[in-house]
């Protein structure tokens, strides 16, 4: 005789299976049914309690199909207890803490020159800013840096800090951060041309950043003697996701961000 599946649901009326994903800490999913987006901050038996930006809570069940993770139905479970333990050093090596909100934003505010040195920043220091509360913007160059701190008006509750790239004596640079006066504004910098240079070679699988004859552009020069693709924007992120941690970084670059963002929560 022939065989039946006791399932006599036609093929086209069955869900399709969604992915089971381990509710760990930090992870952030909406509840559709009542849209309530948060990361998770415990998982218990048959619940899940998640935190929204605001810090409010709401319990959830364990549901098959019950959440969103960046727009796909997932099924939540819960998570193993051979889980590897989470980090307790944050990627600039402070010590981790866990569940920590973001504070809300100072006056004071942190300067970088372009956007490429705001997201290195914000990938190896981002967890101890927003515990601190520090806003990162970038300038498109700092030619009219004494203007622009002019116009932010530093002062003993709105601390200015400033990164510069470049940063050695007789450079332009150099000149330009010391036009800037005021005490509560501070300017700090690297020696490097551009804030690659400020990742370890060795982090990328090269010997050592190569010389590129003045006058040239020095990113699209470092390219093509590397034998990289001409577009500077998908190598920045290419050498991004290669920096793991400050270990990855020279030490001129660690020294000035830590400075500037001491100089900026001072009480």
């Amino acid at each position: 005789m022939r065989q039946y599946s006791p399932d006599l649901t036609p093929p086209w009326k069955k869900p399709k299976p969604v992915p089971e994903v381990p509710a760990e800490p930090g992870l952030v999913v909406e509840e559709p049914g009542t849209g309530f987006c948060g990361a998770v901050i415990r998982c218990e038996a048959g619940t899940v309690t998640l935190e929204d930006r605001f810090g409010k809570h709401r319990v959830f069940p364990l549901e098959p199909r019950g959440f969103l993770l960046e727009g796909r139905v997932v099924t939540l479970v819960r998570p193993s207890s051979s889980a590897p333990p989470r980090p307790t050093r944050t990627a600039s090596g402070s010590v981790a803490v866990p569940g920590a909100r973001a504070r809300v934003a100072r006056a004071g505010r942190i300067y970088v020159e372009g956007r490429h040195d705001a997201e290195l920043v914000e990938k190896v220091w981002g967890d101890d800013l927003r515990i601190e509360g520090v806003v990162v913007e970038y300038l498109e160059g700092v030619d009219d840096l004494p203007s622009i701190v002019a116009a932010f008006s530093p002062g003993p509750d709105a601390r200015l800090g400033v990164l510069v790239d470049h940063l050695v004596p007789g450079s332009k640079e150099s000149r330009i951060a010391a036009s800037v006066t005021s005490e509560h504004a501070l300017v700090v910098g690297h020696p490097y041309i551009d804030i690659w240079q400020a990742v370890k070679p060795s982090s990328l699988g090269i010997e050592a950043w190569p010389r590129i004859p003045h006058g040239q552009d020095w990113k699209t020069g470092v390219c093509r003697a590397l034998g990289w693709p001409e577009n500077t924007g998908a190598v920045w992120q290419a050498i991004l996701a290669r920096v793991e941690s400050y270990k990855d970084l020279e030490p001129e670059l660690l020294g000035s961000v830590e400075r500037l963002i001491d100089h900026v929560t001072v009480p």
